[in-house]
Parts: structure tokens; sequence; C-alpha cells
């Protein structure tokens, strides 16, 4: 498992690490009961501290990405994607709204906003 740690973005190190595990759950590469790095390899890995470390775990394992078993290490947890999926959708709707809001306000019409999110969506 690779995880790349960027200063100059805006996410907290802890932040990236959960969303870079995440995605790799996500997209299948990080399988149901696959082992991850303790928290001190991780850390001693990534020249982070432990404590960065085991708030990203901590994160993931309140959000149910993993498991931790005492003495053994932290696994990827069972997965019901498509739960996962929806409430991942209905934060994109309520982000998207808030988008859309700030753009009438702006006085945005649909067809910028729309070659907008074309741009930026190709750009990523």
């Amino acid at each position: 498992m690779k995880i790349l740690i960027s200063n100059s973005s805006s996410d907290p190190i802890y932040q990236q690490i959960f969303n870079q595990i995440q995605q790799a759950i996500f997209k299948g590469e990080l399988k149901e009961g696959e082992a991850l790095p303790s928290i001190r390899n991780l850390a001693k890995e990534l020249q982070i501290s432990v404590i960065t470390t085991k708030r990203a775990y901590d994160d993931l394992e309140q959000d149910h990405f993993i498991e931790t078993v005492p003495g053994k290490g932290s696994f990827i947890g069972i997965q019901n994607k498509e739960l996962m999926r929806e409430k991942h959708l209905r934060i994109l709707k309520d982000q998207l709204i808030e988008g859309i809001q700030t753009a009438k306000l702006l006085g945005i019409h649909l067809d910028e906003l729309q070659k907008m999110l074309t741009l930026l969506y190709k750009e990523e």
C-alpha cells in the first residue's frame, strides 16, 4: 500500500491518510480482511508522528472501514459497498446543492456552471 503525503495540501496529514485508504478500499485495491501496516511502521515509513497515524486509523475504525484486533493489528473491515456508496452520494448531493446556491448568488448561469464542473472533473 502506497500513501503519499502532500505538505502543500489543505487537508491535515491524518485526513490524507484516511482519504487514501478509503479510496483504495472503494477501488478494491484493499480487500476485506487484508492487514494494514502497524501504526508505528506507517508513521516511520511516512516520517510522521505516531499520533497522526493513530488518528487516521481511529477515524477509519469509527467509520467502519477497518477493524483493530488488540495484539494483532488493523485489518480492512467487511464493507457493505452499496451502503457506503449511498452515504457518499448523499454527501456529494449536499455539497453540490451548496455549490449551486453559491453560483446562483454570484449570478452564474447553469451553462457556465456546467462548463466549470466539466473542466474540474477532467482536471482531476
